[in-house]
């Protein structure tokens, strides 16, 4: 393997240290922590919140009307971030980290590291989602029978009517909807899943992505005749389709090639107590985007060249480096596959990711070296072909 050679930049005394910025959208915040995973909210989700209430205002349907509106609502989230919570830890039965799950206007969304590499552990994953939907269904189906509600129960609405039979039915809705076979939905997964265990993970994903742009010819000829609501699912599916199946052809070319051989190993690192205004002009004057933290030998962090442009942005680069870095950044091994350390660097958000081999600080990965890897790929097959 190749040397490590690094540059470190100057420091000054320890100062207490803030929580890392992260590498969330700015236009999300969190709300909580279920079973480690940080929930966090869109900044225009409360803008549903009010449209809801409003229109039963303007309805001249009452403060009641509106409030049991605002309340479904809410409840329909909640049932949304369960359902990310079923994909989220039985994810993490496979070693499988989520980043976080995040409520927007249109559902939710849970930002798993990577998909499990068996076929048999996505198929899991997949399906665990839908489950926690049908578990709430037959819970609030019992409930409803306890309670002697058999009109309730057995009435299909998702407007109007009492709110349990309500959510019953939307728990149904759900479920049926996200097991349809087609990306970017559980379906799709489940479908690609069942094929990787008789063909290859590329020729299942290429075979379940045109099974999804059926069913979304389907949905928009329908929906221009019925529903235009149809045409967006349409339109939602097909783009979520061709995604997925070139996602996996990305990563079949970077599948085999290992993270030291596009790694670089020139770089420069930075001590924690480094003074934050110092590093800034050498960071943004430099080559390097991201930076990593090392103390003792030791990698304690990274800090990101967003951050810095923040920090200097809000004249707020009094601090040191330590009050400033991200603390929670995944580090690759050297040995990892280059299809793992792509989905990493996605999921962190960041420019560049630190590289480590038997513990020691050997290299960083920026993204652009994995783009620059996987268009040789692709020259070499087009090359062959």
């Amino acid at each position: 393997m190749a040397s490590t050679s690094s540059l470190r930049l100057p420091g000054v005394a320890h100062r207490p240290s803030r929580p890392s910025s992260g590498t969330h959208d700015r236009w999300s915040w969190g709300i909580g922590r279920l079973f480690g995973i940080e929930v966090r909210v869109h900044a225009t989700f409360p803008l549903l919140l009010v449209w809801v209430a409003m229109n039963h205002l303007m309805a001249h349907q009452g403060l009641a009307a509106a409030a049991i509106g605002v309340a479904f609502i809410l409840a329909v989230f909640a049932i949304v971030v369960l359902h990310e919570l079923g994909h989220a830890l039985t994810a993490r039965r496979f070693g499988v980290r989520t980043r976080d799950i995040t409520l927007l206007p249109i559902g939710g969304v849970a930002r798993l590291e990577r998909m499990p590499s068996k076929p048999w552990q996505e198929l899991l994953v997949a399906l665990a989602g839908p489950a926690v939907n049908v578990v709430l269904a037959l819970v609030l189906l019992l409930v409803l029978l306890a309670k002697g509600a058999v009109e309730e129960a057995t009435s299909v609405a998702l407007v109007g009517g009492p709110l349990l039979g309500r959510l019953l039915w939307f728990n149904v809705g759900i479920a049926l909807f996200n097991l349809l076979p087609a990306f970017p939905m559980d379906g799709g997964r489940v479908l690609r899943s069942l094929l990787a265990m008789r063909v290859s993970y590329v020729r299942a994903t290429d075979i379940a992505a045109r099974v999804g742009q059926v069913l979304a010819v389907v949905f928009g000829i329908v929906g221009l005749f019925s529903n235009t609501f149809l045409v967006f699912i349409a339109l939602f599916v097909w783009v979520g389709a061709r995604a997925e199946a070139r996602l996996a052809r990305v990563h079949a070319s970077l599948s085999g090639v290992p993270v030291w051989r596009a790694m670089v190993t020139r770089f420069a690192a930075v001590a924690p107590d480094a003074h934050l205004a110092e590093v800034a002009h050498s960071m943004l004057t430099g080559f390097q985007g991201d930076l990593p933290v090392v103390d003792g030998g030791r990698l304690v962090g990274v800090l990101a060249r967003e951050d810095v442009l923040r920090a200097a942005r809000e004249g707020d680069q009094g601090g040191d480096v330590a009050s400033s870095m991200r603390r929670d950044v995944p580090a690759l091994d050297a040995d990892d596959g280059l299809d793992l350390a792509m989905d990493r660097l996605l999921a962190s958000g960041m420019q560049s990711l630190p590289v480590v081999h038997e513990g020691q600080l050997v290299g960083v990965l920026p993204m652009e070296t994995v783009a620059y890897v996987l268009q040789t790929a692709r020259l070499e097959g087009a090359q062959e072909a």
